[in-house]
């Protein structure tokens, strides 16, 4: 029983690294090559981190490699935008 609850588990967090590794990435010095290719914004974000994960979901979604966060705001619900890269 320990045996099959450790392959789960094991599987479980081989599955979180693979979906990882599709996301974009907060662009860095290490993106030099990327070209801007538009923007995104996301709104009704409780916290910033939660304003983040809407704006790096919205960066997938139009194919971005990486992206990076421009503008943030608001009080009881955050707003944002962020420029993706290609």
């Amino acid at each position: 029983m320990k045996t099959l609850l450790s392959l789960c588990a094991g599987l479980a967090f081989a599955t979180l690294s693979f979906s990882a590794l599709s996301a974009p990435q907060m662009l860095d010095n290490t993106n030099q090559q990327l070209r801007p290719a538009g923007t995104v914004s996301a709104q009704g974000a409780l916290s910033l981190d939660d304003l983040e994960d809407k704006l790096a979901e919205k960066a997938r979604q139009e194919g971005a490699r990486a992206y990076k966060v421009e503008s943030a705001g608001g009080e009881n619900q955050m707003y944002g935008t962020a420029t993706i890269y290609k």
